[in-house]
């Protein structure tokens, strides 16, 4: 599976994970049984949802003129995949995955989705 792809799949089980009120880990292990076996797709949902409270810390200090509890889900989401890559994967130069995040957040978002992404991303990688 391409990465890109990965991302997507990720954020759609992570925006899910959001939404409801459930085992955390059940509906991941759930979620990730119904797609095809990937190392990459399997690290973004199960980093971002251990390190959840760390990343959500570091997205709220980037933060200007909005609460971290105002942001769409959706924004929310996506924010969250970027920063576990920046701040956990090494291997991933960065501007791939603010660009990434940025056309996910087009994709899923509206139309100041993306220019809100960018915005705090940029922030999280100048500290």
């Amino acid at each position: 599976m391409k990465r890109h792809i990965a991302r997507e799949k990720a954020f759609q089980i992570l925006f899910q994970l959001d939404m409801i009120d459930e085992d955390m880990e059940q509906t991941i292990q759930e979620q990730l049984e119904e797609v095809e076996e990937d190392e990459f797709l399997h690290n973004l949902v199960k980093g971002v949802a251990r390190e959840r409270s760390t990343i959500d810390e570091k997205i709220s200090s980037n933060l200007e003129k909005w609460s971290f509890n105002r942001i769409p889900s959706v924004e929310k989401t996506v924010l969250r995949i970027a920063t576990y890559e920046i701040n956990y994967l090494s291997d991933i130069p960065e501007n791939v995955s603010i660009n990434e995040a940025v056309e996910l957040a087009k994709r899923y978002g509206d139309e100041k989705s993306g220019k809100f992404v960018n915005g705090v991303l940029s922030k999280i990688i100048k500290k």
